[in-house]
């Protein structure tokens, strides 16, 4: 999933990957204009779905 942030022109996502049966949340917030990019790691879809609506506040 991914949105924009409505003032900042930020782009927030959030992926689930797997790896060996194990299950990461990866949310990324990109800001295209400068090229800059920021990523967090989570094992629970809790966190990283407070962590993305927290970066589109």
């Amino acid at each position: 999933m991914e949105k924009q942030h409505p003032v900042l022109q930020w782009s927030v996502s959030i992926l689930q990957l797997r790896d060996n049966g194990n299950r990461y949340y990866k949310v990324t917030r990109r800001m295209y204009a400068l090229a800059v990019a920021e990523t967090k790691f989570f094992l629970s879809k809790e966190e990283a779905q407070q962590q993305f609506e927290a970066w589109l506040e």
